[in-house]
């Protein structure tokens, strides 16, 4: 296991210099090359059992985001050398290597939890889906998330896209997000939200969890903490600790008025088959009562293999046509929206 836990640290270093992290890529190195055995914790990380990797467990993401949470709860070792400062190599890993140790029980309190990434970028793919979707429906919509964790993006109503065709999305928004669109956008407005409720195994809440919600943004992307901190402000607790198969039974089995959309970014691929095999069931179940007026839509931005980013699907009842939108970076810098008009 050794050998695993570097190699989930250097895979994630890999990963985090693609997403335009290179101070979690620097750390995460330094984890790789110089963590050794001889701690609880340490040992703890070590014998790890399962999938150290993003598609399982996320260690390397729960040691960074712990290590993370410390420097924003004010501990002054890491406070001196995480960014903005640029410190040497050597004095980086003095002040880690100091919290692994003088902080070890926080720490592995943290590590108990699989991190929870609230990307509000991702409410990019959402209001564009919306958008779309809008242009034939223009309102009232529901909006249920699978896998929402705070629920943050549940909130993307009350934020702004800007399109190379003007703004989507609110006239007052908390904030504004600014991907870069490598294709025209989709043409239509955001229709108003009637209602909106997600569910997560661990879900988080946007006041009390606050400290925890931030930890997982990454240090040296200050954008990214803006604005989750701005979305935080307008986030509501909307998100139920519910199994996603059992929720989404229940929750599609009330009544909605007029366009319902089900939606998951990056959360399809850590439910277990089962879940999602019972859950994909309930939707389909759904999708064959739903009727013009009131149509059901089915939106997943989820990591399929392919290259660059992740695939933007929607699945629209009646009918149940899958719609290919296009793709969409990890983190929402960039659109490619390929759907046509409906």
């Amino acid at each position: 296991m050794t050998t695993a836990l570097y190699r989930a640290l250097r895979y994630q270093a890999a990963s985090c210099a693609d997403l335009g992290s290179p101070f979690m890529a620097r750390l995460l190195r330094l984890l790789a090359d110089r963590l050794s055995p001889g701690t609880p914790l340490t040992d703890r990380l070590f014998a790890w059992d399962g999938d150290l990797g993003p598609a399982g467990d996320s260690v390397p993401l729960r040691l960074a985001g712990a290590l993370h949470a410390l420097k924003l709860g004010g501990d002054p070792a890491l406070a001196a050398v995480y960014p903005p400062h640029d410190v040497p190599d050597a004095r980086l890993w003095q002040a880690v290597a100091q919290v692994l140790h003088t902080r070890e029980p926080e720490i592995g309190r943290i590590l108990d939890s699989p991190p929870q990434t609230n990307e509000v970028r991702r409410s990019a793919a959402i209001l564009s889906a919306l958008a779309w979707l809008g242009a034939r429906w223009p309102g009232p919509a529901t909006l249920s998330e699978l896998g929402a964790s705070a629920g943050l993006n549940l909130m993307a109503d009350r934020f702004a896209l800007l399109t190379p065709d003007g703004r989507l999305g609110a006239a007052d928004p908390a904030l504004t997000l600014t991907p870069d669109w490598r294709s025209p956008p989709p043409r239509g407005a955001v229709p108003s939200i009637a209602g909106r409720r997600g569910c997560d195994l661990l879900p988080l809440d946007p006041s009390r969890d606050r400290l925890r919600i931030l930890s997982y943004i990454w240090p040296d992307q200050p954008e990214r903490l803006r604005l989750t901190s701005a979305a935080l402000s307008v986030a509501e607790p909307v998100v139920d600790k519910a199994d996603a198969a059992a929720w989404i039974e229940d929750r599609l089995a009330g009544h909605h008025v007029g366009l319902h959309m089900v939606c998951n970014t990056i959360a399809w691929q850590y439910f277990p088959t089962s879940t999602r095999e019972r859950a994909r069931a309930a939707i389909e179940a759904a999708g064959a009562r739903a009727t013009p007026e009131t149509p059901l839509a089915w939106l997943a931005m989820e990591n399929d293999g392919a290259t660059p980013g992740a695939a933007l699907t929607l699945r629209l009842w009646p009918g149940g046509e899958l719609h290919d939108l296009g793709r969409i970076d990890f983190h929402g810098r960039w659109i490619d929206w390929r759907a046509a008009p409906l």
